[in-house]
């Protein structure tokens, strides 16, 4: 695989979508849980969706019942507590995993193309965003404590290459 339009995910109502949907477009794509201090982090998610939505960029959110059990809810639930406390209108896709042996194959793909801090693979906690160009490819990794607003730069960048 060698861009993000080769993956294909389930959004969080169970329908398939093939990332290739969203060709020519700057994606965003980030582990989520309900239940964990950076959950706060959806505000600010779904504030970079509204600015720089309509300039072609994608805010996915994937979550991930991995790290200290925070999103132990159904998709139903989680896509519940999503709008109903953060007015998240991105699109949100069914809950994975994002390390191991049963890692949803997008997320073995980011890991590799953006390794972590001292070269590490394994994604550490929830809220690490990966910034994806619009030609499918990844730019850039950021850790759980990067608040989505000191994205605005790159993302601004991505959308103008």
């Amino acid at each position: 695989m060698s861009t993000v339009y080769d993956f294909e995910a389930l959004q969080i109502n169970g329908k398939s979508v093939p990332l290739s949907k969203f060709k020519g477009k700057a994606m965003l794509i980030v582990n989520t849980a309900s239940a964990c201090g950076f959950t706060p982090q959806f505000g600010g998610l779904e504030a970079l969706h509204k600015k720089y939505g309509k300039q072609g960029l994608v805010v996915l959110g994937f979550p991930c019942n991995q790290f200290g059990a925070q999103d132990a809810g159904s998709n139903g639930e989680i896509a519940e507590f999503c709008q109903l406390n953060y007015g998240v209108s991105f699109p949100m896709m069914a809950k994975i995993d994002v390390n191991g042996a049963n890692a949803h194959p997008l997320y073995h793909w980011l890991s590799a193309e953006a390794p972590g801090l001292l070269g590490s693979k394994s994604i550490k906690w929830n809220f690490t965003k990966f910034l994806v160009g619009k030609d499918g490819r990844v730019l850039k990794r950021y850790a759980p404590t990067d608040e989505p607003a000191s994205l605005s730069q790159d993302i601004e960048a991505a959308l103008a290459a």
